[in-house]
């Protein structure tokens, strides 16, 4: 493990689950994710793709938008893993929501060869808009 002073298998294993419940139609790119909440809950999230590509949703937002509704406010970590030899890392969108509704959090990003990176979201999207740019 790449970068991390946690052990995150269980939550590489979910994020895994969560890719082969992806529907990415048109890309053809599976990605998955796994949310874990600070008391261990864990939300599962794969892309789900749309024809009009801009309705399309992320795997991280997917999870995020999951914990959310259910009223889970707290969280840990999350892993991302794609069909990809590089570390499979949130878009731009999904390090916005991650900041802005998880906190800094440990994103644990996974490659096809199950190597694992692990940054807190902070380092991933420096200069954040937060809620404090809204004062």
């Amino acid at each position: 493990m790449n970068g991390a002073l946690m052990n995150y298998d269980y939550l590489i294993d979910k994020a895994l689950e969560g890719q082969k419940k992806s529907l990415p139609t048109y890309s053809n790119f599976h990605v998955g994710a796994a949310l874990e909440t600070a008391d261990g809950k864990i939300y599962l999230g794969g892309n789900i793709e749309s024809a009009s590509y801009s309705l399309t949703i992320c795997a991280e937002r997917t999870a995020i938008f999951k914990a959310i509704s259910e009223g889970e406010r707290n969280f840990k970590a999350i892993a991302v893993v794609g069909d990809t030899v590089e570390f499979c890392a949130p878009c731009g969108a999904c390090r916005q929501v991650i900041s802005d509704l998880c906190g800094d959090i440990d994103v644990v990003m996974i490659n096809s060869r199950r190597e694992t990176k692990v940054l807190k979201i902070s380092e991933l999207l420096p200069f954040a808009f937060t809620s404090k740019d809204l004062e």
